[in-house]
């Protein structure tokens, strides 16, 4: 059984309820918020090892409390609960800074996966030893400030961007296959559309190469995906 600390934020009592109650079944320490004020209020004064958390509340959607969060550089997991399935609002709760996300309506025994796959992933990656700085040609990334610059010019991430980012640094000049890069960003039990993959490396790409920067992420059709110094963009 889990002793791990989570907060649950929907403005559904009754959904809250039953969470909760399924949840410390389990073995998970619970508290509860029914707006986005009050979540943020609970998560400045104490820490969390996952937060469960809808989409839509009376104050702050679920995206904006994601942004905030991210934003003060906290990393605590999000699994996100929503109504909506479209890959663009996939993709937005994904790029606001959420790690995974669940439709409504849902089994609690796939709510529980997630929840286990996300703790393992957040277990792992505290455990991984990573040098400060990763750099690539002029492409620098400080793995403790999250800080992005190529050439001196400093380039904002989303979260995602960033894990994405530091998955092709730490295998430099290597193929990373589609497979571990989905499973290393979006956890081993991502349910979702793999596509998303190349909508965040879309992303990378408009942000890293400007107009005549050497190209640095390199598609390997059939396979996935390696950053390394190339020619010029013409």
């Amino acid at each position: 059984m889990s002793s791990a600390s989570l907060l649950i934020v929907d403005d559904d009592p009754s959904l809250r309820q039953f969470l909760r109650a399924e949840l410390e079944l389990e073995g998970y320490k619970c508290q509860e918020a029914a707006t986005g004020q009050q979540a943020l209020v609970l998560i400045r004064a104490q820490s969390f090892d996952l937060l469960v958390l809808d989409w839509t509340l009376p104050d702050f959607s679920g995206v904006e409390i994601c942004r905030r969060l991210r934003s003060s550089h906290n990393a605590t997991p999000v699994l996100m609960l929503t109504g909506v399935d479209g890959i663009e609002d996939r993709v937005k709760a994904l790029d606001a800074g959420a790690d995974d996300y669940l439709v409504k309506p849902f089994s609690i025994e796939e709510l529980l996966a997630r929840l286990r796959a996300l703790l393992r992933r957040s277990t792992s990656q505290d455990a991984a030893k990573l040098p400060q700085m990763l750099c690539l040609a002029d492409l620098e990334l400080n793995t403790a400030s999250h800080e992005v610059s190529r050439g001196g010019r400093e380039i904002s991430l989303s979260s995602k961007e960033y894990q994405l980012l530091l998955q092709l640094l730490l295998q430099a000049n290597a193929v990373v296959e589609r497979e571990a890069l989905l499973a290393a960003v979006w956890g081993h039990d991502f349910y979702g559309d793999p596509n998303v993959l190349d909508v965040y490396i879309r992303y990378l790409r408009q942000k890293l190469e400007s107009q005549g920067s050497p190209t640095l992420i390199q598609t390997v059709r059939g396979v996935g995906y390696m950053l390394k110094q190339a020619s010029p963009k013409s």
